[in-house]
């Protein structure tokens, strides 16, 4: 059922970048977003295409319950029930900071969880009209093609941190952990873009503090699937309706095991 799904879910996606999301791209007036807490922005871009995303997700699965990232911000309680069920899980716009600030990378990510599985997933680029899939036993692929995950292959693993969540001295430990161990490059702070950089090579290992689904579920099914490991930082499995902070993930097994060695241990 899951590859019957995706033409449809991509054909959705599409149209929604192409007909919400890049029209309102620097061209966002000053009423037309807002930061929801510090750095955490929303614009109208994100709210109508939550609101056209999950009217057609509705239709293409409708005993699937709806969890939005909008949707959540103004009902926590949605959450609740998150890992029960089957449930769609919609980020609307990713990186809507990027966005925001009129620069890219964002993107679209939609996962649907089967109790608290990841069954599918689903990250588009609409400007570079990347659209990546997977589904849980059945493979990763990058524009209907399928795709290993590789490692970048510099004597120095590629590692792009994203501490800026984590309590000071947590930040400060793995910091000075990386140094000498890693070449630490920026982040692109959009989940969206992170996990292909991964995944194509561009970066060996990534960290991520903040775990909510909409970020999270669509990408760890697509690196898993690729063949790279990602996990919580007791070497667990990422689960829907777990709670806890902090994520650990590399383009293979082996640099995931250097990187707990070196960062963690």
């Amino acid at each position: 059922m899951m590859h019957i799904l995706h033409a449809p879910v991509a054909a959705l996606i599409r149209e929604v970048a192409e007909t919400i999301v890049l029209p309102r791209f620097r061209n966002l007036s000053a009423g037309e977003k807002e930061e929801k807490a510090p750095d955490d922005w929303v614009t109208i871009a994100d709210r109508e295409s939550e609101a056209r995303l999950s009217e057609g997700l509705a239709a293409i699965l409708p005993e699937a319950r709806i969890i939005g990232e909008e949707a959540c911000a103004a009902d926590p309680a949605i959450l609740d029930r998150l890992g029960s069920g089957m449930q769609w899980i919609i980020d609307p716009v990713d990186g809507t900071g990027n966005f925001a600030a009129g620069k890219a990378p964002f993107g679209i990510m939609v996962a649907l969880g089967d109790g608290a599985d990841v069954a599918a997933g689903w990250i588009y680029d609409p400007l570079r009209q990347r659209m990546c899939h997977a589904v849980r036993g059945g493979g990763a692929f990058i524009d209907d093609e399928p795709v290993k995950a590789t490692e970048s292959g510099e004597a120095m693993p590629v590692a792009a941190l994203a501490t800026y969540f984590m309590p000071h001295a947590e930040r400060a430990r793995v910091v000075e952990r990386a140094h000498g161990n890693f070449r630490i490059v920026d982040i692109p702070r959009c989940a969206a873009e992170q996990y292909p950089r991964i995944i194509l090579g561009e970066n060996d290992i990534s960290i991520f503090e903040r775990t909510l689904p909409w970020d999270h579920a669509a990408g760890t099914l697509l690196l898993t699937e690729a063949g790279g490991r990602i996990t919580r930082l007791d070497g667990t499995p990422y689960r829907l309706g777990d709670a806890r902070t902090g994520m650990l993930a590399a383009s293979s097994p082996r640099l995931w095991e250097k990187a707990a060695r070196l960062l963690y241990a």
